[in-house]
């Protein structure tokens, strides 16, 4: 582990238990320590966000886009209002067709198909790209 790795594990550290203990003087004291903190080690971030990269690859997940099933999860969870989980015993193969109908947390989406509507997380479909 280089020193610059081993530096920012400790302003991490030291951050995080100012953090919890409050350094003893208040917030402001604290928040003065971690900046002076900073300062010394003199590191500069930088974020950007280009919609052009992103956007460029695959087309966005919308409500009532079409998907089609890369890849058939072991287990499908029905979008009724009392969720069912049941074994996927050949219901959901690989090449069917949906369409979105709603998300949920942690990038599950609620996808309609020919056997009903269940939640599938987005690692096992992607959007279909229809040719005009």
């Amino acid at each position: 582990m280089s020193d610059y790795s081993k530096s920012i594990i400790v302003i991490v550290m030291a951050l995080s238990i100012s953090s919890i203990f409050g350094g003893g003087g208040g917030a402001a004291k604290s928040l003065e320590k971690n900046k002076s903190i900073l300062e010394r080690q003199q590191m500069k971030v930088k974020c950007e966000f280009s919609e052009e990269k992103s956007s460029a690859k695959t087309p966005k997940l919308e409500i009532g886009s079409p998907i089609i099933v890369i890849e058939a999860p072991k287990f499908l969870k029905t979008a009724a209002s009392v969720p069912c989980l049941r074994p996927n015993s050949g219901l959901l193969n690989p090449g069917d067709v949906g369409r979105i109908i709603s998300r949920k947390p942690k990038d599950v989406w609620a996808v309609r198909l020919s056997i009903g509507t269940y939640l599938i997380d987005a690692k096992y479909f992607k959007p279909l790209e229809i040719e005009d």
